[in-house]
């Protein structure tokens, strides 16, 4: 399995041996191991590209390859100094032309400053300096080497560098740091943005070492929108369905609301007269209104009824 303990053991040792220079502060917690594990950070593909070698632990009896965790940290340290070293944080440009990854860049520039863009890249933002949205940024993050070719190809003609989280079958041409990582996961993509967001923060002395950080990796996770719509409509039922809703009206007698008091009269005395009340024998509906009226007024004009 994928939590099996084996593997963990495994990845413990691996870590420890290619960890072992990195600064204390600086080194995966017991925790980071089993987020990475349980958001399949470690699984890649059946196909595997020649200069993703490196980056490969083993390769299962389904043919699936195993990303060395090990590596992947490293990077991501490294990917995060790099960040860290851009003075302006709206030099950076994030981009996630993946749906899953939409979300995830978005809180990363949030939390970051970082600028972001989610969804469709528009050809030539970085190389035709007439179009609206052109930009300059000193460096780009991208979530897919194959799915953001576009961005990637443009950062070469122009000499940004780019950091990538690259899977066993993605391209490394154009890519100057490679993150090996699942990146056709949720968890995995949302995972990843957090860790590098997180390590930003710390190196920039946002967020203490010591204390874990209060924003849940939940929020870099890609929801749908028919399920979010059914959280929404189900959190709405609830809050009808309440007992605090059915007592709000608790206390009002029935028949309440058609009571009108006269001026100056307390609102909890009752009426002299119900609207539904029938009229004297004898006496139409509106005679009142007509006797009430004076000559000469809107009513009954002065001289009509002698006409």
């Amino acid at each position: 399995s994928i939590l099996d303990p084996r593997l963990s053991c495994s990845l413990t040792l691996m870590s420890a041996s290619s960890l072992a220079f990195l600064p204390a502060p600086l080194r995966p917690t017991d925790d980071d191991w089993a987020k990475m594990l349980a958001a399949h950070v470690h699984l890649g593909t059946k196909n595997l590209d020649n200069k993703m070698i490196p980056y490969i632990w083993k390769r299962r009896s389904d043919g699936l390859y195993i990303i060395n965790l090990a590596k992947t940290w490293e990077k991501l340290m490294l990917a995060a100094r790099i960040v860290v070293a851009i003075e302006n944080p709206a030099d950076v440009c994030v981009i996630s032309a993946r749906p899953y990854g939409q979300r995830a860049v978005l809180k990363f520039g949030q939390y970051t400053g970082a600028n972001y863009m989610a969804g469709r890249y528009t050809p030539g933002t970085f190389t035709n300096q007439i179009q609206q949205q052109f930009q300059e940024p000193r460096l780009l993050v991208i979530t897919d080497p194959r799915t953001d070719s576009q961005p990637l190809k443009e950062s070469s003609f122009v000499n940004i560098p780019t950091v990538a989280f690259c899977d066993t079958d993605s391209p490394l041409r154009f890519v100057d740091v490679a993150i090996p990582a699942n990146n056709k996961g949720k968890q995995s993509i949302g995972l990843l943005y957090w860790l590098m967001a997180r390590e930003v923060l710390r190196l920039r002395n946002v967020i203490p070492r010591q204390h874990p950080w209060d924003i849940m990796v939940d929020m870099f996770f890609y929801r749908d929108p028919e399920e979010a719509e059914k959280d929404a409509e189900a959190a709405e039922e609830k809050a009808i369905e309440a007992p605090g809703a059915a007592d709000a009206f608790a206390g009002v007698a029935p028949g309440g609301f058609g009571e009108v008091p006269a001026a100056g009269a307390e609102w909890s005395q009752p009426g002299t007269q119900e609207w539904g009340a029938a009229p004297a024998a004898g006496q139409e509906w509106g005679a009142g209104d007509a006797t009430a009226a004076a000559p000469g007024t809107w009513d009954q004009p002065a001289g009509f009824g002698g006409q």
